[in-house]
């Protein structure tokens, strides 16, 4: 009997942690199935960790305590973990991180977490996903991957599901679907729609440029949603690839034929991820608008404004084509939907840490920041982080974490001047006080707090004061802005 065991992964094209559901245990459910006829059994390391810290019984939130992620995202099979465990002759472990990040309601595994929840198991056991690859997994930003005994593991597998191309993932995409079937909560599920990057040579961090480069077919990845709709699924994003706006070669006319059949299912929620600034063209962007819904962010991966790093890291894009960009996407996506949320907007992502970083690339990404402010220009939001030096990259060969010890001391002030000067006037010109948000899902408690966002991209965080049902739906007032959060009513 197979197990796939669920640690979740986070990539520069692709999220799996929830409330998203990632690719990789939908492949390998689909291929699991088509190779040995049985339905394995879907757990995640939340189930695994109930059941050897508390013997799988849900402890009990003090009021005046937090909801506890590391236990939150329990599949259907909780209860019977150690029946199913005693069954299993092989355990398929899906792990790694590549782009860390802060999660609200969830936490993955890492390997040094794992191993020891692991090791006395006795059955098969096999590392898959970002963490068996060359590149490694690091849940911290700034640091270098994970190092770990790695000798537990009968086998380490990047791709279990053995796809060399699109067209034979075909058949598992459909039939993985059916893990759904064991997750209780509501999950956004993440499509893929290509894989590896179509640049001539990648940025110098980035793991995508080892991946293959090819799109999947239209048609396939319509089945593939339609088959998740008819299991009762509504929440989608086009999210597992490196620039939406390449897809089919940037052709207009492809994205239409991809979009159009997929809005006519009447999602509740259809948004794209990525995109490289250099791709955004009008055509393609009325498109995202036409076809999907509201609160959709377009994550521009700009990195950095400051014209040293950019050259010294093959970054893809310069300060002035992603403001253009910028304008692009509030030409047509800055209007306000129905659920309280503009269309499309752009999001921006900075990276500590690139090599040639000076103090000079704080000031330009300041002054390019604050010009898109003056342009009265709006961005959803702006991820920081500090980049992960992964083996391979022509950033760890070229400098490692040089220009991470090197500036690290400065990075709490950089941050906290983003965050103070631009996105909290940002916040204020996207939600006005007064604006309601329709669809907020509560998600946790921390203390006499609620907290809960739209299904979405990158949905703003609120807090409302008082503990509300959690997992329910409410139409909430935006009351106050934080430096990247509100807080809110119910309506």
């Amino acid at each position: 009997m197979h197990t796939i065991l669920d640690c979740y992964t986070d990539e520069p094209s692709g999220l799996g942690v929830p409330p998203y559901l990632g690719t990789y245990p939908r492949y390998i459910y689909g291929y699991i199935k088509r190779k040995t006829k049985e339905n394995p059994f879907y757990i995640t390391v939340d189930d695994l960790r109930l059941y050897k810290r508390f013997k799988s019984k849900i402890p009990e939130t003090k009021k005046s305590g937090k909801t506890n992620i590391e236990i939150y995202n329990l599949t259907r099979n909780y209860e019977d973990i150690e029946k199913i465990l005693e069954k299993t002759d092989t355990l398929v472990i899906i792990l790694g991180v590549q782009t860390p990040g802060k999660y609200l309601s969830a936490l993955p595994g890492t390997l040094k977490e794992i191993i020891p929840l692991i090791k006395d198991l006795k059955c098969r056991k096999i590392l898959t996903g970002p963490g068996a690859s060359f590149q490694g997994t690091q849940t911290e930003g700034g640091k270098f991957s994970e190092k770990a005994d790695l000798s537990v593991f009968n086998e380490i597998k990047e791709d279990f599901a053995e796809h060399k191309t699109f067209s034979e993932l075909r058949e598992l995409a459909i039939s993985g679907a059916e893990i759904i079937k064991q997750i209780p909560d509501l999950r956004m599920i993440e499509i893929e729609t290509s894989s590896g990057c179509f640049r001539m040579q990648g940025c110098s961090f980035c793991t995508e440029v080892f991946e293959k480069k090819e799109f999947r077919e239209q048609k396939d990845i319509y089945e593939e949603i339609k088959t998740f709709k008819n299991l009762g699924c509504e929440y989608f994003r086009l999210g597992k690839q490196t620039c939406f706006y390449s897809y089919k070669n940037s052709n207009a006319n492809e994205i239409e034929k991809l979009l159009k059949p997929i809005s006519e299912l009447k999602l509740k929620v259809l948004h794209i991820d990525n995109a490289n600034p250099v791709k955004v063209n009008e055509e393609i962007t009325k498109l995202i608008v036409k076809y999907c819904t509201e609160g959709n962010v377009a994550a521009f991966g700009v990195e950095s404004f400051d014209e040293e790093v950019i050259k010294a890291n093959n970054l893809n894009s310069n300060p002035e084509i992603t403001m253009n960009a910028i304008k692009i996407l509030n030409k047509y996506g800055a209007k306000r939907g129905e659920n309280g949320m503009p269309y499309l907007l752009p999001g921006i992502n900075i990276l500590f840490g690139l090599n040639k970083e000076t103090k000079r690339t704080n000031e330009e990404n300041m002054l390019w920041l604050n010009k898109i402010l003056e342009e009265n220009l709006l961005i959803r939001r702006i991820n920081i982080r500090q980049v992960v030096p992964f083996p391979g990259t022509k950033l760890y060969e070229e400098c490692g974490n040089k220009f991470l010890k090197k500036n690290r001391k400065y990075y709490w002030k950089w941050r906290n001047e983003i965050r103070q000067k631009i996105d909290f006037p940002m916040l204020k010109k996207i939600v006005p006080e007064g604006t309601v948000l329709k669809d907020v899902r509560t998600e946790i408690y921390d203390g006499n707090t609620t907290f809960g966002r739209q299904i979405g991209s990158y949905p703003l965080i609120i807090g409302i004061n008082g503990r509300l049902e959690l997992k329910k739906f409410y139409n909430i007032k935006v009351t106050k802005h934080m430096l990247r959060s509100i807080t809110g009513e119910v309506v």
